[in-house]
């Protein structure tokens, strides 16, 4: 890769190339050194004082046209992103995977301001330094992490770090007295936006916790953590922890009554099953009961059959009206018919059979004359 020579600087000062080689047009070809992005993420990111970019090669200056071609082909892109981190949340991880993916090839550079100029010029904050450079080391879109990063970029913290870009929302950002401390890195063409994500902050979270600081305070007093340690009065804390009671006699007569209505709830569907069964039962039987007793069930006909059948042996049939003639032996003397003479006390059953009696009563008078 050739060299290329020191430009002048601009305006604001920042050089527009970043090498410390002396301007030569026949210098030899020297390889880049610089540190690679990470490919696997079983490890924290490293801090850039344990291992600072000692390429010897120039850096030369990109433009961002070029570094979304992908060049130059045998270093990687360093794009720089600075910012407080507190209370590390989804909105920083979004700016700093958007950083990331700016270019096809990129080294991200994460610079993170110490509790002193975070103080002098923000605000108190929740985390302290050292909980915040962790946090960002253990988030997977970062390469390098610079602690006490300064407040404003300077030419030579740029110089230092072989710094291509700074990613950073659009916003102006007015602090230090400045209306916007990226104004110089804009004006270089050094800077490059990324977007915001609405709806979180770090100022959004605490905001909450404000808020509803009553309801953390008792929390916390209920998992152990004392008075003193949460800054809280005496007479507060009485109060926290009667409010914690009441809280815990709410619950008990909530869990007495979910598990009243779970009980009548299982009555209920066990008398619904009974109930049910029941019906299902005394169909069974009514249905068993008409079968037998009905108009047109069993019992009718059986009851029908046994009384025919009575009947039949109360009045039987009639005998025949003159018994078969036995052959006569010559040594016999004959013996006298006899016809059947109906009681006269006993009704005939039928006119058919009264018919009959009285042909046979004419038939043996006529035999007798």
């Amino acid at each position: 890769m050739p060299v290329l020579t020191i430009d002048a600087e601009s305006e604001t000062g920042i050089p527009k190339s970043l090498s410390n080689e002396p301007p030569s047009e026949t210098m030899e070809e020297i390889e880049h050194t610089c540190p690679q992005p990470r490919l696997t993420l079983t490890a924290p990111a490293p801090f850039a004082d344990e291992t600072s970019c000692q390429c010897q090669a120039p850096h030369e200056k990109l433009t961002i046209a070029q570094a979304r071609l992908g060049t130059p082909v045998d270093r990687p892109v360093r794009v720089y992103a600075d910012g407080i981190f507190d209370l590390f949340h989804s909105g920083h991880a979004r700016a700093l995977m958007q950083a990331k993916t700016l270019f096809p090839n990129s080294y991200l550079l994460v610079g993170v301001c110490s509790d002193d100029l975070t103080h002098k010029f923000k605000g108190f904050t929740v985390m302290n330094e050292a909980e915040r450079y962790e946090a960002l080391r253990h988030c997977r879109y970062v390469d390098e992490v610079i602690r006490d990063a300064p407040w404003t970029l300077t030419p030579e913290f740029l110089e230092k770090h072989k710094i291509d870009f700074v990613a950073h929302d659009d916003i102006p950002y007015s602090s230090a007295g400045s209306d916007d401390v990226y104004k110089h890195i804009k004006e270089a063409g050094m800077f490059v936006p990324t977007q915001r994500t609405e709806g979180i902050s770090t100022s959004d979270i605490i905001t909450r916790i404000v808020r509803d600081y009553d309801v953390y305070a008792r929390r916390n007093l209920q998992r152990g953590y004392t008075a003193k340690e949460l800054n809280v009065s005496f007479i507060n804390e009485k109060k926290y922890r009667f409010q914690n009671q009441v809280d815990k006699m709410k619950e008990k007569v909530k869990n007495v009554e979910e598990r009243s209505k779970e009980f009548v709830n299982r009555v209920e569907e066990k008398s619904h099953d009974l109930i049910q069964k029941w019906e299902e039962k005394s169909r069974e039987f009514i249905g068993n009961f008409l079968e037998l007793f009905g108009p047109d069930g069993a019992w009718k006909q059986m009851f029908q059959e046994r009384s025919s059948r009575m009947l039949q042996a109360l009045s039987p049939k009639q005998s025949p009206v003159s018994s078969p003639t036995r052959s006569r032996s010559p040594s016999r003397s004959p013996s006298p018919t006899f016809s059947w003479i109906p009681n006269k006390t006993s009704p005939p059953s039928s006119p058919k059979a009264a018919s009959a009696s009285i042909s046979s009563m004419s038939e043996g008078d006529e035999d007798e004359k």
